[in-house]
């Protein structure tokens, strides 16, 4: 009798192959009852097919489950909410609880106690289930049989939609709430201090009694409850907020572009609404710093603003979308070997040799995380080698790269290591063995790919048929779309699953069960993850992978600026005694990890790895300082553990100091790093200085570093074909195929001599014309008076520029605006000189409004309005900088501003300086 045939469990993705049958001893999520084969068991009908989203704010509706029936607390902000069996609690958490001390784990949260219950008089269900989810909404669903409950929240949002059967809508207290406005189908209420007004549908009114709250809704089953910001006039806010209660959000969606000719990415974040009651479109939503600190369209904030864990939230009122504009400061495959001659390159040779002794992924654990960390420590290896022509140790390196991922993605019978494993219940992709929860959580999938395909794409660059379709690529795509899928069409995958859209940032925990909400800790290995979309599509020529991770990275650098670091001092509560968190939190952070209360690695742990994607780590030296100095207080000492890594970042501001104590150190590398990268990394910040934000290129993969007062430029080719690169002000550099130039080893050309500079979009003023007219978006005065004071104004600058003072001319500009049919608006300039790039401009020039008109049709603003006033003196340029800065000083509607034109398109802005430049 003939042996039966083994099932075909390997699905094969160009060469390589997954998995669909579970490896022998390997682990499925896990949750209440048969979750694991059965996701959604607590979705309704309605949800969306297809796979179920997890690492997000609200997971914890359908993964893991108190009494396999609730949710955790879903942090949204400004709202809180938890569910329970009469409806929704709802809470608006402003006053932080704290612990801790300034030296040791500490920790802040605002934690939830709902103000309120929202729901249907009588119900009683058993379990809320999700009704359905957009890109940052969620929609859950009770029914006892005899009542229905249909919420909808989400991020940004302060008001909360539903739909009610069987009952009365009822807001349930723990005590009677203070009613300040009752009329008609409005009622005003405060709860522990925080003004709310309920919303039922014309006809109806609201009953308050006792801790109760209700309202027949007149028969029409549909109502809202929206909180009200700090310090407001409410009854004014109530009226304005009221046009927009009956327009329920039902959908949410967000879409980026990355403009490379400006070196920006733009993220639309659009809503489409319901009118249940009239006809009104838009929304009222909040945003988060990182947002509204980039805000180029979508209206005006409001004054008042809500508090949340993230600092304060500004809002929009009445807007149906917003857009952001980050500039886009590049990232490198690696630092150039500027410095790497002498003494110095036969130091790193002798570290290379030690690095290339045996195997060089000996060592590590045989997981998903470890073999991550393995093949990233050998890719730094193989980059740095292959610029200092150490061809041998960047083959041993590539080779054993090539090997260890083959193999991970190659799957076959019985085979139950080093294999991937694609579960069609969960939409989702596990490495076995795997590590940290990445199978029975879901967690930390970016954490964990983002090391292999950062180094898939060090191996393209030397072995493109391997990269191939045909060959593995496919198999690194899935990879990508596992952890954050680019592609709404593919549904074997989540949309973005790790990455939060509105949050701006990654959620490692898969099921977000914590009564703190969901949590990350290493936003930096989430940055690894983003720079690798950015290297593997740059290599592949895949540009929906790369400006998915250009969109990522940038708005997740704003994200951990603001959250992880928080420079300003707007985020942590003033008494949270600590520059930095090592956890953000849904509801907070803390000084703190889930392996260690050392401080190197609680700081440590939201640096590494350190890469060419690392440089965004650089934008604010003076931050840099700070942390490292609160590492030494907390420690006692200099860093006793992971000093590579945080010499690493100290010398994104004060590299010899970095460099010096290498070299007088002598210490354990981290699991991840090694001498020779440590020593190439520091040797050459020391020689290129600190990185300058100021000019950007028209290539992803590129960087600009200043040391006294001289900048040297870089770009790296990944291509197969020489290119030129042009920087942001007018510096252009060749670049050989599959080369790193720099100002020493490319052709680079200065900037041009020109005093006249053109507006080109989104920030910059350049010697050289735009690509393209674009209109820049001037958001209006809101009916506020900000002449002579530049409020959210849009800038664009000129560095680099040497120069001496023509007595003879003054600034002179040419603006291109219009207010389309707006009424009462007025657009100021304030034009500023810094003479030596050092980031302070002393002169500064603010000429007077320029009254639009209400007729379409592009006006010219010019210098002939009138100087308003003037401070400092005009000075000689020494590798200077030149500021426009354009706000509406009067008037509510947005003005635009025509940037980026050619001069075949013409009515080109420009500004004229009072220079003889060279």
């Amino acid at each position: 009798m003939a042996t039966p045939a083994l099932p075909a469990v390997a699905e094969p993705v160009g060469a390589g192959s997954y998995t669909t049958a579970l490896p022998a001893g390997a682990a499925l999520p896990t949750a209440c009852s048969d979750l694991a084969t059965n996701p959604r068991r607590h979705l309704t009908a309605n949800a969306p097919a297809g796979p179920v989203p997890t690492n997000d704010w609200w997971s914890s509706l359908v993964y893991k489950r108190t009494e396999c029936a609730f949710s955790d607390n879903l942090m949204a902000h400004p709202l809180s909410f938890d569910t329970v069996a009469g409806g929704l609690g709802v809470d608006y958490a402003t006053t932080p609880t704290i612990t801790g001390t300034a030296t040791g784990v500490g920790e802040y949260h605002y934690q939830y106690g709902a103000d309120f219950t929202l729901g249907v008089t009588g119900l009683n269900a058993s379990e809320a289930k999700v009704d359905g989810w957009t890109d940052w909404t969620v929609s859950p669903f009770w029914s006892d049989g005899a009542r229905t409950l249909r919420a909808t929240i989400g991020h940004g949002s302060p008001f909360v939609y539903a739909k009610v059967t069987g009952g009365d809508a009822r807001l349930s207290f723990s005590a009677a709430p203070n009613v300040w406005l009752n009329s008609g189908p409005r009622i005003g209420f405060s709860v522990d201090g925080h003004d709310y007004v309920a919303y039922a549908p014309s006809g109806a009114t609201w009953n308050s009694s006792g801790t109760a709250i209700t309202s027949s809704l007149a028969g029409k089953g549909f109502f809202s409850v929206a909180v009200l910001p700090n310090n407001s006039d409410r009854v004014a806010l109530a009226n304005a907020y009221g046009t927009y209660a009956h327009a329920h959000i039902t959908g949410t969606r967000v879409s980026w572009n990355y403009d490379q000719a400006a070196s920006s990415v733009r993220a639309t974040y659009a809503f489409t609404t319901q009118a249940l009651e009239g006809s009104t479109t838009g929304t009222v939503v909040s945003l988060y710093p990182h947002q509204w600190q980039h805000l180029s369209g979508g209206g005006t904030p409001i004054a008042n603003t809500y508090t949340s864990p993230r600092g304060p939230m500004k809002t929009l009122v009445g807007t149906s979308s917003f857009t952001t504009t980050m500039r886009y400061n590049g990232v490198l495959p690696e630092l150039p070997s500027v410095a790497m001659t002498g003494a110095d390159l036969n130091t790193l040779n002798g570290f290379l040799d030690q690095a290339a002794q045996g195997d060089p992924l000996a060592g590590f654990n045989n997981d998903t995380y470890w073999t991550g960390k393995a093949v990233g420590r050998a890719a730094r290896l193989a980059e740095i080698a292959d610029q200092v022509n150490r061809t041998d140790v960047r083959d041993k390196m590539l080779n054993a790269i090539r090997a260890r991922l083959t193999d991970w993605f190659t799957a076959s019978p019985g085979k139950s290591e080093r294999v991937f494993y694609y579960d069609r219940n969960w939409g989702t992709l596990i490495g076995y063995p795997a590590s940290y929860g990445s199978d029975t959580d879901l967690n930390d999938h970016h954490f964990h790919y983002g090391y292999y395909i950062a180094a898939a794409a060090t191996l393209a660059k030397f072995d493109r048929n391997w990269a191939s379709g045909g060959q593995y690529g496919g198999m690194v795509d899935l990879l990508i779309r596992d952890a954050n899928n680019y592609d709404r069409n593919d549904t074997r995958f989540p949309f973005l699953r790790d990455f939060d859209i509105f949050a701006g940032h990654d959620w490692a925990a898969g099921h977000g069960a914590f009564f703190a909400g969901n949590n990350q800790e290493s936003s930096s290995e989430g940055m690894n993850f983003a720079n690798a979309l950015i290297q593997w599509g740059q290599v592949t020529g895949n540009n929906a992978i790369r400006d998915a991770g250009m969109y990522i990275y940038t708005t997740q650098a704003s994200a951990i600026q603001n959250y992880w670091f928080d420079p300003q001092d707007q985020a942590f509560p003033a008494a949270f005694q600590h520059s930095t968190v090592g956890m953000v939190w849904g509801d907070g952070g803390a000084y703190s990890t889930w392996f260690t209360a050392e401080p190197e690695k609680i700081h440590g742990i939201n640096m590494l790895p350190i890469t060419g994607g690392s440089l965004y780590l650089g934008h604010n030296p003076g931050y840099i300082d700070r942390n490292v100095a609160e590492i030494v207080r907390n420690s006692g000492s200099q860093p006793k553990v992971w000093q590579d890594v945080i010499w690493s970042f100290q010398a994104l501001s004060k590299p010899d100091d970095a460099l010096n104590a290498f070299r007088s150190t002598n210490y354990t590398p981290e699991e991840g790093e090694s001498r020779a990268h440590t020593f190439h990394w520091l040797r050459n910040l020391s020689a290129l200085g600190q990185v300058d934000t100021s000019v950007t290129a028209n290539h992803p993969l590129h960087a600009v570093f200043t040391k006294g007062g001289n900048r040297t430029y870089v770009a790296s080719n990944t291509g197969t074909s020489p290119i030129t690169v042009t920087f942001s002000n007018g510096a252009t550099l060749n670049v050989p195929a599959g080369k790193t130039a720099t100002t020493g080893g490319g052709t680079v050309t200065p900037p041009p001599a020109s005093a006249t500079l053109h507006v080109t979009s989104p920030n910059t003023l350049s010697a050289n014309s735009g690509s393209g007219a674009r209109d820049d978006a001037v958001t209006g005065a809101g009916g506020r008076n900000f002449d002579g004071v530049p409020t959210n104004a849009r800038a664009y600058t000129a560095c680099g520029i040497t120069g001496s003072v023509d007595p003879a001319k003054q600034t002179q500009f040419s603006l291109n605006v219009d207010s389309g049919t707006g009424v009462g608006n007025g657009v100021q300039a304030r034009i500023s000189y810094d003479p030596n790039g050092s980031g302070n401009y002393p002169r500064t020039e603010t000429y007077r409004y320029f009254a639009t008109d209400p007729v379409t049709g592009w006006e010219n603003y010019t210098q002939a309005a009138g100087l308003q006033s003037q401070s400092g003196t005009v000075t000689n340029l020494a590798n200077g900088c030149v500021k426009l800065e354009i706000w509406s000083a009067i008037g509510s509607g947005t003005t635009s501003l025509r940037a980026s034109a050619t001069e075949a398109e013409g009515r080109q802005s420009t500004v004229v300086i009072p220079f003889t430049t060279r």
